[in-house]
């Protein structure tokens, strides 16, 4: 019979009651949904607040190379979203020019960031690091002093 109420249909041949009555009994099948009183939303909106010292495992790494084969290591600390000190100065200084080359190519590849912290001695930070202030002004003072010492 719902082949013959299509063909009807189709033709225009059947009432319009018979129409309404069908959307009326699908209409009564959908389940009804409650929707959450104001303050069931504002408990669940609660929940997801998420805490700004997420990381709590944050790592530091010292390194010293002892040569220039080291520096994959660092970089692997890098991606790792760990900060590394690097104390270039146990090699040679044609090394030690190698391996800050590699390494500000990951950090530039990373968006983290590199500073000087001392004599041959790097701080290495990836993009969830933010390095704040500069230490050049005292080495250039150590320096001058040592200078004037001789």
């Amino acid at each position: 019979m719902g082949v013959m109420n299509k063909f009807m249909n189709f033709l225009g041949l059947q009432e319009e009651e018979e129409i309404v009555e069908r959307e009326g009994i699908t209409n009564l099948e959908e389940p009804e949904y409650e929707t959450p009183n104001f303050e069931t939303r504002k408990n669940q909106r609660g929940n997801n607040v998420v805490s700004i010292h997420s990381q709590k495992n944050v790592k530091m790494v010292l390194y010293e190379p002892k040569s220039y084969e080291e520096a994959q290591e660092i970089a692997d600390h890098l991606r790792s979203h760990r900060s590394v000190v690097v104390n270039l100065q146990r090699v040679r200084n044609d090394q030690a020019l190698r391996i800050i080359d590699f390494l500000s190519g990951t950090i530039y590849a990373l968006s983290g960031g590199i500073s000087k912290i001392g004599g041959n001695i790097f701080l290495c930070t990836p993009d969830t690091v933010e390095i704040q202030g500069a230490i050049s002004e005292l080495l250039s003072e150590e320096i001058d002093y040592n200078r004037i010492m001789r």
